[in-house]
């Protein structure tokens, strides 16, 4: 949008209908939007009127109901595709989640293409949604899983990276920026490094779609994935972009109604990108909902939003290093608004007990990282995650709750 809304965090909180609720008495401060976002009133409102007014399954009925939910459908897939600089809207397979697309990737393309003794390469950073699939795909034909290695700050070593890649090299996973850490990683080079040995490139987007801007194009990753409910829309949804190509070679992961173009019971045609991989009734109410909340993004525009994100990560930086015995890891300068810490002699477990018991929301634990933590020597950290809708009222707040617990648990 080339004229976005006026940044005032005080009238875009007002759109959050859940920030203003009280949580054990106090009003809520929710710093855990790394795991998810809150929803605006317009996503909100949008979910409900699909349900009040349109409520009809899609691309196969003839009447009124059903020719409005495909056309909104097929909007937020074209919404999608200009959000991440897509070429095509076919490129944009509608699937659960994150989750769900690195697992179609590893089981379509990897059971078509891998073979034994090819090589697939992840990071030591990875969620385990980026681990795991790999690991049974592997298992499965024979490949090898590589893992980039990292330093004690959580930076790459892009040398060991580069001198991993081969022409066994088939396949590079990577996440593009930490869930565990917030450090943006240096994907540009990955992409490029994979592609001189024609390796193919998937990049979970999960954290890193709201927060940057994306541009497959110009990234020229292969596949790109995210969810639905990390872009201030709903749960039960995500995005799987991949170069038509690619998807057009890949065989269909489900199989079922709407992937089909005919079916014999001696053979079955399957139909064209996308409805090739999106078998079955989805899930229509959310995908059509994904709309609104790119709208959201967009009218207050994303430059906006990170210059105040940015804001805050550096005010909450600067006061969680004056408190004693607290270290911030992964404490680097290119990162998204994402604060892992640990606090000497206090677990995180506890912390964020009765940081809740102050109406204070934040996440610990290993944040489904746990090699990562493995490799750092902690079992987990306490992490805060700043959004669009944030404050710096909410961090004096949690500084003082911070102090107030440590002064229990000391």
């Amino acid at each position: 949008m080339s004229n976005p809304t006026s940044y005032d965090v005080a009238t875009l909180r007002n759109l959050f209908p859940i920030l203003h609720r009280k949580v054990k008495g106090k009003d809520l401060v929710y710093l855990d939007n790394a795991a998810t976002s809150q929803k605006p009133i317009q996503v909100i409102d949008a979910l409900v009127h699909y349900y009040t007014h349109y409520n009809a399954n899609i691309h196969r009925g003839l009447h009124t109901l059903a020719d409005e939910a495909t056309a909104a459908y097929e909007a937020a897939r074209v919404a999608v595709q200009q959000f991440i600089g897509a070429a095509f809207h076919e490129e944009i397979i509608f699937t659960k989640g994150t989750t769900e697309s690195i697992n179609i990737v590893a089981r379509s393309w990897g059971s078509a293409f891998l073979q034994r003794g090819d090589e697939i390469i992840i990071s030591s950073l990875e969620h385990h949604a980026n681990i795991v699939p790999w690991q049974m795909i592997a298992e499965e034909k024979g490949a090898i899983l590589k893992v980039i290695p990292m330093d004690d700050n959580g930076v790459l070593d892009m040398g060991a990276y580069s001198n991993m890649l081969s022409e066994k090299t088939k396949f590079v996973s990577i996440i593009h920026v930490s869930n565990a850490l917030g450090i943006i990683n240096p994907v540009e080079e990955i992409i490029a490094l994979a592609h001189e040995k024609n390796a193919l490139v998937l990049l979970d987007g999960a954290q890193s779609c709201v927060h940057l801007d994306i541009d497959v194009k110009k990234l020229d990753c292969d596949f790109y994935v995210f969810s639905g409910h990390k872009i201030y829309g709903p749960t039960g949804v995500g995005v799987l972009y991949g170069k038509r190509e690619l998807l057009e070679k890949m065989p269909p992961f489900l199989g079922g109604g709407e992937m089909i173009k005919e079916v014999t019971f001696e053979k079955t045609t399957y139909n064209e990108l996308p409805f090739k991989f999106e078998a079955g009734t989805p899930n229509i109410a959310d995908v059509i909902v994904l709309k609104p909340a790119i709208d959201f993004i967009n009218n207050y525009g994303k430059a906006n939003i990170r210059a105040h994100e940015e804001e805050l990560l550096a005010y909450a930086t600067s006061k969680l290093k004056e408190i004693e015995g607290l270290k911030i890891i992964g404490d680097v300068q290119n990162k998204i608004s994402v604060i892992s810490f640990v606090i000497e002699g206090v677990h995180p477990q506890d912390l964020a007990i009765l940081l809740d018991n102050q109406g204070i929301a934040v996440r610990t634990g290993h944040h489904c990282a746990q090699p990562l933590m493995q490799r750092l020597g902690i079992v987990g950290t306490t992490r805060v995650s700043f959004a669009a809708y944030n404050t710096l009222a909410e961090i004096e707040v949690l500084i003082a709750a911070l102090h107030k617990s440590l002064k229990m648990l000391r």
